[in-house]
């Protein structure tokens, strides 16, 4: 899946992104850390790995588009 970021505050490492369909969704550090990035801007493309969750579906992994997604920890 992939939308745009809305918001990000580097202190915290968390945000929201806006999927093509207008949603918003909030990320936190797990899934930023989770796609080994460093910094995101406004506006910039990424892909997301979600998860459905009792409260609505969440952000487990967020990268650049032009980054792959992480393989899932086979266990």
């Amino acid at each position: 899946m992939q939308g745009t970021v809305r918001t990000y505050d580097a202190a915290t490492r968390s945000g929201s992104v806006l999927l093509d369909d207008g949603t918003r969704l909030d990320f936190d550090a797990t899934a930023f850390e989770a796609g080994g990035l460093r910094m995101l801007r406004f506006g910039q493309r990424v892909n997301l790995a979600v998860e459905s969750a009792p409260d609505g579906d969440r952000i487990s992994v967020i990268t650049l588009s032009t980054f792959p997604l992480p393989a899932p920890p086979s266990g």
